[in-house]
């Protein structure tokens, strides 16, 4: 091929403007520079104090639990409650069925009546009353008794005393002999009368202390008679099964008309407020743990929703097996969000902290394929791509575990224009 004039002019007039254009100075060389500049947000990477976490999970389970038995075996009558329900402390959970029972407490009434029967007439035959103290002498046929000894005795006394004195006058011949012994004839009588009246008072006096004894037997009578009573009445009060605890029916597995024993299950009651979560953690953490110590739980169910707890128990001993130690955790849930039986990651608060760097979550590009996360570090009007790790999220900010150093400055907009090396402007 030829090469005329023509070409060769328009050759050099390109070379011309190419070197024209290459200048630093001129105004083409500035424009192509700063469209080649993205334009993005900044902000400092941030160092604060964190909190340092053990991370463990486990299961919620119930406050307590209680699988409700009846008192006595019978016959299911009514149920009143179903599963769910919420049941308070002393409400009726189940009935049984209380006719023989009732019968049962008739009778005991009955013998009651009749004992006490018993006993007021033991007492009445002494003169003794319900609150008043025993006392032989006061007993009406042993007052009669003592009375007619008193009168005998005194009968004898003043036969005696004639007698001496009929003595004397037969000394001095004022009596005859033959009065003198009609005269102590009747003063033996007296005496021999009163002696019979001194036993019969004796006789009556023995008969009171044992009239008394009998009352003792029927007292004793009564308060066995009493005891069955109590039994039957309790016979009629375990044929109502009560709930022992306020808390949540979670089985029923009787109906009506069913025979239960007094081993049998009658329901199951929950308390789940509050809540319990059981956690494992290894034995080389057994020296940090505290109780009182705070607990962030989350549930599949809410998210990232956390939930506040307490360490209640730290285990006191480490299982062999698996060289865990049990710890537990209580937490408030008055509206039954946390449920027993639901899995839970927790983290437990340790006293000691830890510095932590910070960044916009807006500064953090993840890639889902390698499950990696960069950010853009600005350094000198450049991005520089790090690689880094990252933590939990707080308010806005993703912590960084490893990749940057407090201080540093990282993109925050237009990540996706951006590469390593790229010119930055803000």
């Amino acid at each position: 091929m030829f090469i005329t004039k023509h070409h060769i002019l328009l050759i050099l007039l390109s070379a011309c403007l190419l070197a024209s254009c290459g200048r630093p100075g001129s105004k083409n060389a500035v424009q192509a520079a700063e469209t080649k500049a993205v334009r993005v947000g900044t902000a400092p990477v941030v160092a604060r104090q964190v909190a340092i976490y053990i991370q463990s999970s486990g299961s919620f389970v119930a406050d307590e639990k209680s699988d409700v038995a009846p008192p006595a075996a019978g016959r299911i009558e009514t149920t009143p409650v179903n599963v769910g329900a919420f049941v308070q402390q002393g409400q009726v959970i189940a009935t049984l069925d209380d006719r023989e029972a009732k019968l049962r407490l008739q009778q005991a009434l009955a013998n009651q009546s009749q004992a006490e029967a018993a006993l007021r007439q033991s007492q009445s035959k002494i003169g003794l009353g319900e609150d008043a103290k025993f006392d032989a002498t006061i007993v009406p046929e042993v007052q009669s008794a003592m009375a007619a000894y008193q009168s005998a005795a005194a009968q004898a006394k003043l036969a005696l005393a004639d007698e001496k004195r009929y003595a004397n006058l037969v000394a001095t011949g004022d009596v005859s002999q033959s009065n003198y012994e009609k005269q102590r004839t009747q003063a033996e009588t007296a005496q021999a009368q009163a002696d019979a009246a001194k036993k019969q008072y004796e006789t009556a006096l023995n008969t009171a202390r044992q009239n008394y004894q009998s009352v003792g037997g029927a007292e004793a009578s009564l308060a066995g008679v009493r005891s069955q009573l109590a039994l039957a009445q309790k016979a009629v009060e375990d044929t109502i099964v009560r709930a022992p605890m306020s808390g949540y029916v979670s089985d029923r597995p009787i109906a009506v008309g069913e025979y239960v024993s007094a081993s049998s299950k009658i329901a199951t009651i929950l308390r789940a407020n509050p809540i319990k979560l059981h956690l494992q953690l290894s034995e080389a953490e057994a020296a940090r743990l505290r109780v009182g110590m705070s607990v962030a739980a989350r549930v599949a169910a809410y998210g990232d929703r956390d939930f506040a707890g307490r360490v209640k128990v730290v285990g006191p001993a480490v299982d062999p097996t698996s060289r865990a130690i049990i710890v537990e955790a209580e937490f408030n849930s008055p509206d039954l969000t946390l449920r027993p039986g639901m899995f839970a990651t927790a983290r437990i608060v340790l006293p000691e902290g830890q510095q932590g760097l910070f960044v916009p979550v807006s500064s953090v590009l993840t890639d889902a394929t390698t499950s990696s996360s960069q950010v853009f570090v600005v350094e000198s009007g450049k991005a520089r791509i790090k690689v880094v790790r990252v933590g939990e999220a707080d308010n806005g900010m993703l912590r960084i575990l490893s990749g940057v150093t407090a201080g540093a400055t990282v993109a925050t907009s237009n990540l996706k224009d951006l590469y390593d090396g790229a010119v930055v402007v803000n």
